[in-house]
């Protein structure tokens, strides 16, 4: 199927989704739509990550760009989740309670997340890259603004015995998103081209976006003092009033502040789930189906070992089993640096450079051994990582607080895919491996400073 007749079918789709909206449900009405609505919303958010970390990653690397380029390229596709706090305020501010306070600005995030997939389709980004990364850099914009829109709707509209249902089915959305859009676009593209697959993540976000905030009813929320002033100035107080509330809860207790550190540390080894892993999959010969597979493999792991690392938290205590998990990511790691060294495959190959080496069976195969293995460990790690930052926040600043570890958490991804961009074309494959596991080991050094946590029971 070419673009064009893509391009045509999903326009058609749209027109007969137009007709059936008056048809379809009010998914808050109900606690079985609720939870389908939140689960959908956060695929949305999954599916364009999936799209460009793993998919549009790939991509760059079989067409010969540098590893330093594409971890600038992930590394700025971080930075809008890392400041995603300073438009809560926005959010809260510049609302409507005729069209809905959250869901007015889902809807315009999800379409301009439509626009800017749809301006980066035509711009090459091996000869175009910059203008490539600004148009996904502000594609991340509008979805980390969905992001917070989201989880304020969710505050306002699910009770209380739906929300520990409903962030499980939120975070597993999100999982499947990311599969979607990176192993499942992999799988497509020898199908239908590596282009059309932008109008296949467009359409999926336009999907969603008539079936859950198009017919959707938001309740007018709590009446809102008028404010003083324009509403610009009112955003500001709000963001003034966020740092302020952030910086207090951060000093509130001595756990609160070393989680600070914590959180702008990696937490484990990260190159086997960066783009590193992306450059070596394609070096090492493997086409986007096999690449898909194993994305899809990971996934289905790390989202399984993420339910059981918050369980064994929840039994045997946050940071004893958080340290274990960090240990366990870089395991794979070091394994991963110690095969590159043996078999010789030190600095990045270039996949188009000719009489290119071929790489042996036996390393291919560890690759995808360790590269599963890690996802576990990961998950793992995700499960409780999450936990501990939850169990050190001030619950009268619980949103405030807990927002602001996350978007330092995001920041650690974003420096990770461009220190080790850099690090792979300067000292290789086993030394930045080792660099990455050395430096994911740190954070063990901060657990014994964060004290007894609110929820970690004393050893008996």
């Amino acid at each position: 199927m070419s673009e064009s007749d893509w391009f045509h079918y999903i326009l058609r789709a749209m027109r007969i989704g137009a007709v059936r909206l008056m048809r379809l449900p009010d998914l808050l009405a109900s606690r079985r739509g609720r939870l389908a609505a939140f689960f959908l919303l956060y695929l949305t958010e999954g599916i364009p990550a999936g799209f460009t970390v793993t998919a549009v990653a790939t991509q760059m690397r079989r067409q010969g760009l540098s590893p330093a380029a594409i971890g600038g390229f992930v590394a700025a596709l971080y930075l809008p989740w890392a400041v995603k706090w300073a438009f809560g305020p926005f959010v809260d501010v510049l609302s409507s309670d005729r069209w809905g306070r959250r869901r007015t600005w889902i809807l315009i995030t999800q379409g301009m997340m439509v626009v800017t997939i749809l301006a980066a389709m035509p711009v090459s980004f091996t000869t175009r890259l910059s203008l490539f990364t600004a148009i996904v850099f502000i594609h991340n914009i509008f979805a980390a603004t969905q992001d917070v829109a989201i989880d304020a709707l969710a505050v306002n509209v699910l009770r209380a015995d739906e929300r520990g249902l409903a962030n499980g089915l939120m975070f597993g959305g999100q999982y499947i998103g990311n599969a979607l859009g990176g192993s499942g676009v992999l799988l497509l593209t020898p199908l239908i081209g590596f282009k059309s697959t932008f109008l296949f993540v467009a359409g999926l976000i336009i999907l969603v976006t008539l079936l859950v905030p198009v017919p959707m009813r938001e309740l007018p929320g709590p009446a809102r003092l008028r404010a003083e002033g324009s509403r610009l100035l009112a955003v500001g107080r709000e963001l003034a009033r966020f740092v302020r509330d952030t910086l207090r809860a951060f000093v509130g207790s001595r756990a609160a502040t070393v989680a600070i550190v914590l959180a702008l540390l990696p937490m484990g080894g990260y190159a086997l789930s960066l783009a590193l892993q992306s450059n070596l999959a394609v070096e090492l010969g493997l086409d986007d189906r096999s690449i898909g597979l194993l994305g899809i493999g990971s996934t289905v792991l790390s989202a399984g070992f993420c339910i059981l690392g918050g369980w064994l938290s929840d039994r045997y205590g946050r940071r004893r089993t958080l340290a274990i998990f960090i240990a366990g990511t870089t395991l794979p790691t070091f394994a991963m640096a110690l095969a590159m060294h043996r078999y010789g495959w030190i600095m990045p190959i270039n996949p188009l450079a000719p009489n290119r080496p071929i790489p042996s069976h036996d390393l291919v195969s560890l690759f995808w051994g360790l590269t599963l293995a890690y996802a576990v460990f990961q998950g793992l790690m995700y499960g409780v990582g999450t936990a501990i930052f939850m169990d050190v926040t001030t619950p009268a600043v619980a949103a405030t607080q807990f927002t602001a570890y996350m978007a330092l958490t995001n920041m650690v991804y974003s420096y990770t895919s461009a220190w080790q961009g850099h690090a792979l074309e300067r000292w290789g494959y086993p030394a930045t491996l080792t660099a990455d596991g050395l430096f994911g080991l740190v954070s063990l050094l901060v657990l014994p400073f964060m004290g007894l946590l609110r929820r970690e029971s004393p050893p008996r």
